[in-house]
Formats: C-alpha cells, structure tokens, sequence
C-alpha cells in the first residue's frame, strides 16, 4: 500500500511538474506573441528618459531590442543553461562603476517593459496559480538581469571612465540622466 501511495504520488508530482513545464512554456509562447507591444513600449520608455551620453540616444539603442528578445526567449526556453552556477534567486541589477554605461537604462527599460507584459498576459488567466504567477516572474527577472549584467559589464571592460571610483547602479543611473547634463562647448580649430 505504502509503495502504491508513493507511486501516486510520484505520478501527480510529475503530472503538476509537466502542468508548471507547460504553463511556463505558454507563457513564453504568448510573450513572444507580445513582442511587437514589448518592442514599442521599451523604444517609449527608452525615449522617456534624458540622455546622459551619446550611446544613450534611444536612435542608438533601438536596433538592439530585437536582438535583445531573441536572446531573452533562447534564456527562457533553456533555463538550465543559465542556471549552471547561479543561485536560484533574481541577482542584483548589474553595476556600473562611473555610470556612464548607456546600457544601465536600456535594461531598465526593458525590464520594465518585460514584466508589464508578463502581467498584463497573467492578469488575462484567472485560474493561473500564485505560485505560477511568481515562478515565471522570477523566471523572466533573472533571465534579464543575467542579459543585462553580461552586457553592461562588456561594455564596462572597455570604458575609459572605469577606473573613477563611483559606483552606480541602474536606478542611480537613471536619476543622473533626469539631472540637467551640461555639455562642453564645440571646439572650433581651423585646418
């Protein structure tokens, strides 16, 4: 009797964990079908923020979206992956020592876009377990930030800025963008 409650058990164990692999599955299906949205409201809240640098420029940033996506749902379709070596909890928003790393507000705001349309597409399925809800929230968060920080942190190994001791994180970052930005004044030598 023992070894058949087991068994059962075993079975719905398996049977929940193929429902939360499926349900994740269709969530990644329908943020994909989102993507055109995700796309627009990320470019929206890219041209929303002041530009502190001139990589900053949402015209600079744009054309990285698509390849941006394309990166996030491979994340997402292979988790294990990613997960090698990782702690299970969503890691910090990457740093950038100067703040001058255009990329701190493009995750920002991809992010933001990201988890808008993962609610907006969990709000439309009442039956959607909490705990379901939380697992690919979650899920979404650390596969941007592990995005986010491989690419922030390349683009750090070769700024000309990285030795300035400040340490500045995205929320920082987009605070300093809002500040008033003084420019230096053109140079004009003649040939």
């Amino acid at each position: 009797m023992h070894a058949h409650a087991s068994a059962n058990r075993a079975e719905r164990g398996g049977a929940t964990m193929s429902i939360l692999t499926a349900m994740q599955e269709d969530l990644i299906r329908a943020l994909r079908d989102r993507r055109g949205d995700i796309r627009a409201r990320w470019e929206t809240l890219l041209r929303i923020e002041r530009v502190n640098t001139p990589l900053a420029n949402p015209d600079a940033l744009v054309f990285m979206i698509d390849w941006t996506c394309d990166e996030l749902f491979a994340a997402l379709n292979h988790p294990g992956r990613r997960r090698a070596g990782r702690s299970p909890e969503s890691p910090a928003r990457p740093e950038c020592p100067c703040g001058r790393n255009p990329l701190l507000t493009y995750f920002a705001a991809g992010e933001q876009a990201l988890e808008e349309a993962l609610i907006l597409e969990q709000a439309s399925r009442p039956t959607l377990e909490p705990a379901q809800r939380d697992a690919a929230f979650a899920e979404l968060q650390l596969a941007v930030r592990e995005i986010a920080r491989r690419e922030i942190e390349s683009f750090c190994a070769v700024c000309q800025y990285r030795m300035e001791p400040r340490t500045c994180s995205m929320e920082t970052a987009v605070a300093a963008a809002a500040a008033p930005q003084v420019l230096p004044a053109p140079c004009n030598r003649s040939r």
